[in-house]
Formats: C-alpha cells, sequence, structure tokens
C-alpha cells in the first residue's frame, strides 16, 4: 500500500500544479500587495463603499493563495510521514489514504470556484422551489429538493433562511423561497436553475404505482445594495396578510406578512416569515430587486425573451435533471450527462460532482 500511496500524492501534485496555473498565484499575490498598500492610505476609509469592495476583494484573493499553500503543505507532511513510516501498520496507511482524499476533494472544490468568473457568481442567492405537474406528489417532492439544498447549504457553512413558504394542500410544499448566504452561493447554485423530474413509487397511492413529479428550480444572485435598480412607487402594490406558517401569537393574530407585485412585469415576492411587517417588506423588496435586475440582464443578453410572460411548462420533456427511485435507482443530468446511481447520497446533499460537470460544461460551451 506504500507504492500506491506514493503514487496518489505524485497523481494529486499533478493536480495541484495544474490548479496553480489556474488560480495564477504570482498575479494574485501581486494584487494583494496593491489591495494592502491601498488600505494603508490615509484616505482609504472616506469612501466606505470603496473600501468594502477592496475589503471583500482581498478577503477573497487571500482565501484562494491560502488554500493553495495549504494544500502544498499538507501534501509534502503526508509526503514526509509516508517516507519515514515504512513499518507502520495497516491502520495508518488507511488513515493517511482518507487524509489524500479529502485533500483531492477540496482541489476539486477550489477548481470549480476558478470557473466561476460571472459577474455575481461571488454573490449569495435566493433559490425558489415550485411544484409542477403531478398535484401532492409534486408538493412533497419540492419538500425533499427543499432537503437536499439545505443539507448542501449547511456541508458548505452557508447560512440559510427562508423567506416565504406555501404548505401544499395534502402534505409537503407548494413553493419556498430561501437565501443562501455566503461566498459563491450564487455562482455554485446557479446549475441548479430549471425543471428537476423524480420517478418512484408514491407514498401517497396505495396502490404502490410508480408516479412521475416535477419541480422547478429558479436561482438568482442577491444583489448588493450598490447596485442601482430602478423601482418606481406606482409601480408597486404592496399587500398585507395574516401569515398561514408557524411562529406563534404574533404571527397567527397579525397581518404581517407582506407580497409585493410589480405591476409593470407581474412579479411577485413575499415574505411572512419575519417578526413584524416592516421586516418582511425589507426582505420581500430585497427579493424583488434581485428579480428585476436578473430579468434585466437576460434582457440584454437576450439569453431568454420574456422571461416572466412565457414560461417554460413544469412537466415532461423539460427537465435538466432526473430523479429515478424506481424500478432502479438513478439521478442522471440531461446537460452534462454526469449520473450516479447513490440517489439517497444526492437526496443528503451531495450534489457537488453535478455543480462541477455543470461548470465544466459550461466553460467548455463558452470556448
Amino acid at each position: 500500500m506504500f507504492d500506491e500511496l506514493k503514487k496518489k500524492i505524485h497523481l494529486i501534485r499533478k493536480d495541484l500544479e495544474q490548479l496553480g496555473k489556474y488560480l495564477d498565484i504570482p498575479t494574485k499575490e501581486k494584487r494583494i500587495d496593491e489591495l494592502e498598500h491601498k488600505m494603508n492610505e490615509p484616505n482609504f476609509w472616506l469612501d466606505q463603499q470603496e473600501a468594502n469592495k477592496v475589503i471583500k476583494e482581498l478577503k477573497t484573493l487571500k482565501s484562494s493563495v491560502q488554500q493553495y499553500s495549504n494544500f502544498n503543505n499538507k501534501l509534502g507532511e503526508l509526503e514526509e510521514l509516508l517516507n519515514i513510516s515504512h513499518e507502520e501498520k495497516e491502520d495508518f496507511f488507511t488513515e493517511v489514504d482518507k487524509e489524500l482524499d479529502l485533500i483531492l476533494k477540496e482541489i476539486k472544490n477550489l477548481e470549480s470556484q476558478i470557473l466561476l468568473g460571472g459577474q455575481f457568481d461571488l454573490n449569495s442567492a435566493i433559490l425558489s422551489i415550485n411544484a409542477g405537474a403531478g398535484g401532492t406528489e409534486s408538493c412533497d417532492w419540492v419538500s425533499m429538493l427543499m432537503r437536499m439544498y439545505l443539507r448542501w447549504a449547511e456541508r458548505h457553512n452557508y447560512k440559510t433562511k427562508v423567506v416565504d413558504i406555501l404548505d401544499g394542500e395534502e402534505a409537503g410544499v407548494k413553493n419556498v423561497t430561501i437565501e443562501i448566504i455566503g461566498d459563491y452561493a450564487y455562482g455554485y447554485l446557479k446549475s441548479e436553475n430549471g425543471v428537476h423530474r423524480l420517478v418512484r413509487i408514491s407514498p401517497f397511492d396505495a396502490n404502490r404505482r410508480r408516479h412521475t413529479s416535477f419541480a422547478s428550480v429558479e436561482v438568482i444572485a442577491k444583489i448588493e445594495d450598490d447596485i442601482v435598480v430602478e423601482i418606481k412607487p406606482e409601480d408597486l402594490r404592496i399587500d398585507t396578510y395574516r401569515a398561514s406558517g408557524k411562529g406563534g401569537q404574533h404571527v397567527n393574530m397579525t397581518d404581517s406578512a407582506v407580497r409585493i407585485t410589480h405591476l409593470p412585469t407581474g412579479i411577485v415576492t413575499q415574505c411572512q416569515n419575519e417578526r413584524s411587517q416592516y421586516q418582511n417588506k425589507v426582505v420581500a423588496m430585497s427579493v424583488l430587486r434581485a428579480k428585476l435586475y436578473e430579468l434585466k440582464r437576460r434582457e440584454q443578453e437576450k439569453e431568454i425573451a420574456k422571461e416572466y410572460a412565457i414560461k417554460q411548462k413544469i412537466e415532461w420533456g423539460s427537465q435538466i435533471r432526473s430523479y429515478v427511485m424506481h424500478p432502479y435507482n438513478m439521478v442522471k443530468d440531461h446537460r452534462t450527462e454526469y449520473q450516479t446511481g447513490n440517489v439517497q447520497a444526492v437526496m443528503d446533499g451531495e450534489i457537488d460532482d453535478f455543480i462541477q460537470a455543470y461548470l465544466k460544461w459550461k466553460a467548455e460551451e463558452k470556448k
């Protein structure tokens, strides 16, 4: 096993060298010096907005350089341990192997970040899931997808906040909007935009028949306050209503929930999970700003025409990914052709391989 581990270290070091080329470490180190010099200037804090941008960029650059340095150090330490431990027991080699697998996984994750070069890839994300064709089955499917994304966020140490949720009539969730807060949340999760299809034996069918359900996932970037989006007060209709979710006497007895309709586009955002009507309005407006900016961006790029006037149907033939639980186990992405038979792991939030496959696929498309 000693020789196998030495070979594995050699292959990982090659991956690390490739990563170093992607990262362009010398350029990043030069930029770090420039930003640190800028921070030491006497008038740096006079423009708070510009100062925050510099600090955010510096933090991101240092994180990449430090991660690359850590990979090199860890590999060197493990290689040195192996060189002085020929006579160690099998348990020792097994532990080293696990450490190498962990390093390789972290290298792949950092490689994914390099592929995230979009204007807002670094931003937090606003993720919405809506039930499609399939009735109660689709509502249950929405709740399963919600759990999958929450588990994924938890694995990556992202903070999450349920902005709005509407329970299904019999079971599950009809639609839900979640903020996923942290660096690169949008860059990763933009791969999830589209229709997701589930095939399984329905737990709601007494005859145990196979059912197909659909749910649509929409992911938009949470835009910063310095991004200007013009919203005219006369273009808004703001309604308040009694929150339907759990939350105690305050939520159940007051009209604290807020629904905002942008009349020119028909876009509707709502929030009912904050403690006051004012807080719900602030969150709903934040989501509306992000949706309007995304609509404007897509129109400018001419990627899709009249996004909110002609929506793709949430049904057969339009799915980006299928999750099959009967008569066999398989999750397959129809864009990248990546697939796995471990459906349970995927539903527990292990979707990184799908995300990485998508990012590489998009990068190839641009060439």
